[in-house]
């Protein structure tokens, strides 16, 4: 039987196989070689051989998956993408600075990154360098026209905004600009979805419950130069040098969602796409599911996507009917119809599809087919 296609913005939907293996080891996981260890992973020791042989794993795959160059550190952390917007401050403001707690420019582009500026506000100086919000946050602001100060330290963008639908289709290049600043990027919403350019991207960070595994897991991917700024208020446990320096175990880290996250992981290494394997793969598909569905929207009279098309997310599709009278008979039909969580975030209202990498193009087109037939009978 086929179970329902969750479209849900996070936590979200994870891979069937994933879940029946998780479900399969939940008592008694076994290692590589199939020797059982007697308990559950939630069970371990976090400094056992058991799961440090599932972190060392888990670590090496999304090395290998997102080409992490080996300057870079990956944390495992916890606190989600909302902790980063202190967090990041904390460690990276000063990196420029001669005096005081140093400053921080903002791309604001959604929901998002319009919660980084105003959270990073507490700890240093924070300009707002550019915004989308008079357009509805629906296109990202050229790159020149940005407004970059030379003592700032970093520039923060949202490169995907779940709740908005925009997303970069390439990572601006900061020395291009002019800029001496390191680019942090959050990539809550589209990490693994496609490659990352590293050459451009001083630290990258996001929670784990869209496309890696479950919530409770914060990833942080840090070039070791960066490290050892953090401000004298800045927590231990939150102190990205700390952190690498303990291999992430300073404190007891997520050890559930981690060994979730990992096979998620082998999930993605496995997967295969006209010739193409891991991220590549993903993106391949990813972007044919995008485009059917926005071919589908485009084409009618019914559905509205308000995003410029340059800036249209591959993970999250907000749209709305016009008839907006009809938004309660769309989601009760669409649920009987085993499509899930459709509804748009409070906050804009309407419709959102959220098509994470774990949602196969056949939900996608069960989705499309649905909306065909509810234009036609509602239209």
């Amino acid at each position: 039987m086929q179970r329902p296609y969750n479209f849900s913005a996070g936590p979200a939907a994870m891979p069937a196989e994933v879940l029946e293996q998780a479900a399969a080891e939940m008592l008694n996981w076994p290692d590589a070689n199939g020797r059982l260890s007697g308990m559950g992973v939630m069970e371990m020791s976090h400094r056992g051989k058991e799961f440090l042989s599932i972190y060392e794993a888990a670590e090496a795959d999304l090395r290998e998956l997102l080409a992490v160059p080996a300057n870079f550190k990956i944390l495992f952390m916890q606190g989600g993408g909302l902790a980063e917007n202190a967090i990041v401050p904390l460690n990276l403001s000063r990196l420029r600075a001669t005096s005081g707690n140093g400053a921080a420019d903002f791309v604001v582009t959604g929901t998002w990154s319009e919660k980084s500026l105003k959270e990073a506000g507490k700890y240093c100086s924070a300009h707002l360098a550019a915004t989308g919000k008079a357009d509805g946050f629906t296109a990202i602001p050229p790159a020149a026209s940005w407004e970059l100060r030379d003592e700032a330290s970093y520039v923060h963008i949202c490169s995907n905004e779940t709740i908005n639908g925009i997303e970069f289709q390439s990572l601006p290049d900061l020395k291009a600009l002019g800029s001496k600043a390191e680019l942090v990027i959050d990539f809550s919403s589209h990490v693994a979805s496609r490659p990352v350019d590293w050459s451009r991207v001083g630290l990258a960070f996001g929670g784990a419950q869209k496309n890696l595994g479950p919530a409770g897991l914060t990833l942080v991917v840090v070039r070791e130069d960066l490290l050892g700024h953090a401000q004298s208020v800045c927590p231990s446990a939150f102190d990205y040098k700390t952190v690498a320096d303990n291999g992430s175990m300073y404190n007891t880290p997520p050890t559930y969602s981690i060994y979730m996250a990992g096979l998620v992981f082998k999930w993605l290494k496995r997967q295969g796409e006209n010739g193409l394997t891991g991220i590549a793969a993903m993106e391949a598909r990813n972007i044919a599911k995008a485009e059917l569905l926005y071919e589908t929207i485009d084409a009618s009279g019914f559905y509205i996507n308000g995003v410029a098309r340059n800036a249209r997310s591959r993970m999250n599709v907000p749209f709305f009917l016009r008839n907006e009278s009809l938004n309660d008979a769309f989601l009760t039909g669409a649920k009987e119809a085993g499509l899930l969580q459709l509804k748009g975030h409070k906050s804009v209202g309407g419709m959102r599809a959220s098509i994470y990498n774990a949602i196969p193009l056949e939900g996608v087109q069960a989705l499309v087919a649905y909306m065909r037939e509810f234009e036609r009978t509602h239209g």
